[in-house]
């Protein structure tokens, strides 16, 4: 039986394989890792007294990456 590279999968194809296979470690390992490098940043906080000036510069340079 050949190794299954997850690596090779999608997210789409790594989560469905995920609900069918929910004791395969090895496949769990490489989707959290995927979780963690998308995840994004604390940009702010409720209670920083420049919250609104955080969140448009945030804004504005995921919009001059998207351009």
């Amino acid at each position: 039986m050949n190794p299954i590279n997850y690596t090779q999968m999608s997210d789409k194809q790594l989560k469905k394989y995920l609900a069918t296979n929910r004791n395969d470690k090895a496949a769990l390992q490489v989707y959290l890792n995927r979780r963690h490098q998308n995840s994004n940043p604390i940009i702010a906080t409720l209670n920083d007294s420049d919250f609104d000036d955080k969140i448009l510069a945030a804004i504005r340079d995921r919009m001059s990456k998207n351009a």
